[in-house]
């Protein structure tokens, strides 16, 4: 189960210009449920959102449909992935429920090694054994 949390982030878009700042500023600002300020870096807007409603690579590929660069440095783009990764994964496993069997696995384990019988197994093959 996921902590709700875990669900809030907050992440840095770093752009190639300080001049695109405004204007996305603005547009990220009239998102629901999303807030956007400026930072003490020239070239960065930190942005804040929940899971449940957005996710980075889904913001940044809106951006830059819209026209803005964002900056595709390797740092970036390797630190950029991992997010994208780790936020794909989050949502993913928000969807899947939880399983009956994840309280009481120990239950499960006994139930089933009951079924089984636990006689003493020959080593030698079956059509070995009756030559004696």
């Amino acid at each position: 189960m996921i902590n709700p949390f875990d669900l809030e982030k907050k992440r840095e878009l770093w752009f190639t210009t300080a001049e695109q700042l405004d204007r996305a500023l603005e547009i990220l600002s009239g998102l629901p449920n999303l807030t956007a300020e400026r930072t003490a870096k020239a070239q960065v807007l930190e942005i804040c959102y929940n899971l449940n409603d957005y996710t980075l690579a889904g913001l940044e590929h809106a951006l830059e449909q819209e026209g803005f660069h964002l900056d595709h440095s390797f740092l970036h783009h390797v630190s950029r992935n991992i997010i994208y990764y780790c936020e794909d994964t989050s949502r993913h496993n928000m969807e899947i429920r939880s399983h009956a069997t994840k309280m009481n696995e120990k239950d499960v384990f006994v139930e089933v090694c009951g079924q089984h019988s636990h006689k003493e197994h020959a080593s030698k093959p079956p059509e070995l054994r009756e030559f004696e």
